[in-house]
């Protein structure tokens, strides 16, 4: 039985409890947060053995396997190295640390010491991601990628912590490196990095900020960010980030020499892009036909999941955990490779090195800057 604790107990660990007591052959023995009712409200919603504000006493005295790190970005590496010290099996929600020097650090220590760590990239695991992900293998591009597009959005609009984070100038998302981009875009970039076969591709990243939020006084906060990311190899990527945008995209589109394919992570929804051409007028008719049955194919998938009872939010989760235990107690892969790990985190370095953090000139803060990922 797999003993799990998890340190901060904020509206995301909700969502780990939840997956983690769907997993047979694990239980959640402790919970902790520097703010005891915080801790204490977790303890009472989940079937969850004790409660604590201090992580050392939480490790000393409940002795856990694996640790889930749900806290903001700028403690995973000091709380990471804490539980890896103790011998304990290490899960950080996303981003894995602030810097790729910090990623080196953790991984590096984790193998020393025969653990395991993995990082909550859980998009990368999502039911159209995984249909993907066998399609590429089955070799239904044709061979290597020769691009991808990944957009990862995230709609400002009303939304509580967007407006927290607008008059709170001392936000916690402010003091990462990236800003807001710093504690979403990991999710986006991972998928990018999952089909890259160099560590250090060229990174050109022009970021801003959006109209809207000027119009609100916000003059530092990046909300848009576009990336053009390339390897020696030929292949090349384009990353997209805004919070203005509509409709909010969550998509992946992977192009081989052959066929594409495109995700939605949103709705769900996985098509097949089939290269060449039709002759003549079939082909104003024919793919028209070919993507209306596809999406037919969709809808039923998920009609029938849904009556199913079967149609659940977090399936990415469940499923990246569920992964990372098996790697534990079995021996089995990693859900996430830390080659992935560290090249997202090397191409996010790239990218706000790039955009920068200081106060920007009028009208924007961009860069066009090549730079090659370290």
């Amino acid at each position: 039985m797999l003993k799990i604790a998890i340190v901060g107990c904020g509206k995301i660990a909700d969502s780990h409890a939840s997956e983690i007591q769907k997993i047979p052959g694990c239980k959640i023995i402790a919970v902790c947060d520097t703010e005891l009712l915080m801790a204490k409200q977790l303890y009472d919603r989940f079937p969850v053995k004790h409660y604590f504000s201090d992580l050392n006493k939480l490790i000393h005295e409940t002795q856990p396997d694996v640790v889930h790190i749900t806290t903001p970005p700028q403690t995973h590496f000091k709380l990471g190295m804490q539980c890896l010290e103790a011998g304990c099996h290490l899960y950080i929600e996303k981003p894995f640390t602030l810097n790729t020097a910090e990623a080196e650090k953790l991984i590096a220590f984790a193998n020393q010491a025969s653990l395991k760590v993995t990082v909550g990239h859980d998009a990368q695991f999502s039911i159209v991601a995984q249909q993907m992900r066998k399609l590429v293998q089955d070799g239904y591009l044709g061979g290597p990628s020769v691009h991808l597009e990944s957009s990862w959005c995230y709609d400002l609009g009303d939304e509580t912590y967007a407006k927290t984070l607008l008059e709170d100038k001392q936000h916690w998302a402010r003091t990462l490196p990236g800003g807001l981009l710093h504690n979403i875009i990991s999710h986006g970039v991972s998928k990018i990095a999952e089909f890259f076969t160099s560590d250090s591709p060229h990174v050109t990243a022009y970021g801003f900020v959006s109209p809207f939020l000027r119009k609100l006084g916000e003059n530092v906060l990046v909300d848009e960010l576009r990336a053009i990311i390339s390897e020696e190899g030929g292949t090349t990527a384009y990353f997209t980030f805004s919070s203005q945008m509509q409709p909010c995209l969550h998509q992946f589109r992977i192009y081989g020499p052959k066929n594409g394919i495109m995700i939605d992570e949103d709705k769900r929804i996985l098509i097949k892009l089939q290269g060449g051409n039709y002759k003549s007028y079939a082909e104003h008719f024919i793919p028209p036909i070919s993507f209306a049955k596809q999406y037919l194919s969709n809808f039923v998938h998920n009609a029938r999941l849904f009556l199913a009872m079967d149609f659940h939010m977090d399936v990415g989760k469940k499923y990246l955990i569920e992964s990372f235990y098996r790697a534990i107690t079995e021996g089995s892969p990693l859900p996430i490779p830390y080659r992935e790990i560290l090249l997202t985190s090397r191409i996010m370095d790239a990218i706000f090195d790039q955009i920068g953090t200081k106060e920007p000139d009028p009208p924007y803060r961009t860069s066009g800057n090549l730079c090659r990922v370290r």
